[in-house]
């Protein structure tokens, strides 16, 4: 082989690569294709169609004949009263319950991550709450609220219309949420307490740090990726509660628990605006992307 052919080689092999993808990333999409087709048909799908109502006047009737509006449906959502008023509810509702589902999980976690008589058994008890469906929660919780056969009213010795007291409806769906949302928040942190290092703790007491300095300097600071993580999933989940609150309280009394989600079924449902509802759950949509990714942006930034 001459020193020319042998200069020539290399521009031959790098035609070669450009050729396409090679066996092996071809039988990878193949091997993808199945999973993929199911989540593009079945999520993606009904994702962009809503997006597209959302600039549209559909309503849910045979006889409408539905025309592109552009941003009607925004700028009547931007004057709609009821709207931000379920707006508010939903921020207090999806802050509280995530704060109050972090604080519960957290201590709880604290205490089954230690070495106690029958630490198995209050571990899968502490779960139990995360197999019931929302559905039967919400019905068994409407049993505990009773104002006449409720076990609530009779330990308390009152007789208080809990899910029907303008004052009372929003904090009671409160105590559920955490309630319902608290076992997948707990296995998560239960998983980060376990994976701190022990030698951490253990050169913390030759310092002689307390408990108290040992949780803030070591446990808190080690599970900062695990807290970050979890409460950006809670405050998602939270915020599109619908389930739940709608067998408790069906949005009432008068509205005063009336989640956006609630108030975006009622609009496609009950009223028949199925455009409007959809850009409602777009401005939800953006709203929530809006605040998770400013959210996580300076946890990120604090952790650098």
């Amino acid at each position: 082989m001459t020193a020319t052919e042998t200069r020539a080689a290399p521009p031959r092999r790098s035609r070669a690569r450009r050729r396409g993808p090679s066996r092996k990333t071809r039988e990878m999409w193949l091997l993808m294709l199945p999973a993929m087709v199911p989540v593009l048909l079945f999520s993606m799908g009904p994702l962009l169609y809503g997006i597209g109502l959302a600039f549209t006047d559909a309503r849910n009737t045979r006889v409408h004949q539905t025309e592109f509006v552009g941003l009607e449906n925004f700028t009547a959502l931007l004057a709609d009263d009821e709207f931000w008023s379920s707006f508010r509810i939903g921020a207090i509702w999806s802050v509280s319950v995530t704060v109050l589902q972090f604080v519960a999980a957290l201590g709880l976690a604290l205490l089954l991550n230690e070495k106690l008589r029958g630490r198995a058994v209050a571990r899968v008890l502490s779960v139990v709450p995360w197999a019931m469906p929302p559905v039967v929660i919400g019905l068994m919780w409407k049993l505990v609220y009773h104002p006449d056969a409720g076990i609530l009213n009779d330990l308390l010795g009152t007789h208080v219309n809990w899910l029907a007291d303008f004052s009372l409806a929003l904090p009671a769906i409160i105590v559920v949420g955490v309630w319902a949302g608290m076992p997948q928040t707990t296995v998560v942190l239960l998983a980060g307490l376990q994976n701190v290092p022990k030698e951490l703790y253990e050169a913390g007491e030759m310092d002689g740090a307390g408990s108290w300095r040992r949780f803030w300097s070591i446990t808190l600071p080690q599970l900062r990726p695990v807290i970050v993580a979890i409460t950006s999933l809670d405050f998602v989940w939270n915020i599109n509660q619908f389930g739940l609150v709608y067998v408790l309280t069906q949005g009432g009394p008068g509205g005063r628990t009336r989640l956006p989600m609630l108030f975006a079924y009622e609009e496609a449902f009950r009223y028949r605006m199925a455009g409007y509802a959809s850009m409602l759950g777009l401005a939800m949509a953006i709203v929530v992307l809006a605040v998770l990714g400013l959210y996580l942006w300076r946890q990120m930034r604090e952790a650098r």
